[in-house]
């Protein structure tokens, strides 16, 4: 039942990493593409299109650490399980309860950092933007990031079983 629940999380959250990031980097590329052309062909400068590249890298970074938990694409060092590859089951737990912490504060924190911007009413300077969408991506990455870690360290703990009952065997 967990593992079927995991399954579906995990095609609705690929769905949703894949297509947006898809969609927002082909927008900031045509717009980037468009101010080129204007800039170089008509000598006139597009000023919203370096501020929603702006805002598409920061949206695609966040959600790429997402996308990064999935593929296990952390960065990390490698070098004390290299030392100590006894180590390596140990040091992935580790790991893997730091990126949920991590994932708490985001979602505690880019919550709160949310809420003061429905409360100041701040906007971006050229597109006018609402600042709480952009901060909104905060407790979103947290929220993606603990489903993630969850069915890292799921996917950790069936392969840690299936290995004991091989060596049982």
């Amino acid at each position: 039942m967990f593992r079927k629940t995991l399954n579906f999380l995990d095609k609705i959250l690929t769905f949703f990493e894949d297509w947006t990031l898809f969609i927002t980097v082909m927008i900031a590329l045509v717009a980037l593409f468009v101010n080129v052309v204007m800039r170089y062909g008509f000598n006139y400068t597009l000023a919203w299109s370096e501020e929603l590249v702006r805002e598409v890298i920061i949206y695609t970074t966040f959600i790429g650490c997402c996308s990064a938990v999935k593929k296990r694409s952390m960065i990390k060092i490698d070098a004390s399980v290299q030392l100590l590859p006894k180590l390596k089951t140990a040091l992935t737990f580790f790991s893997n309860s730091v990126t949920l912490i991590f994932a708490s504060m985001m979602i505690i924190y880019g919550w709160k950092m949310a809420m003061l911007q429905v409360k100041t009413f701040q906007k971006t300077i050229i597109l006018r933007i609402p600042l709480v969408y952009l901060y909104a991506i905060l407790p979103l990455t947290g929220v993606l990031m603990l489903i993630r870690t969850i069915q890292v360290i799921y996917e950790d703990v069936d392969q840690l079983r299936s290995k004991q009952g091989d060596q049982e065997a």
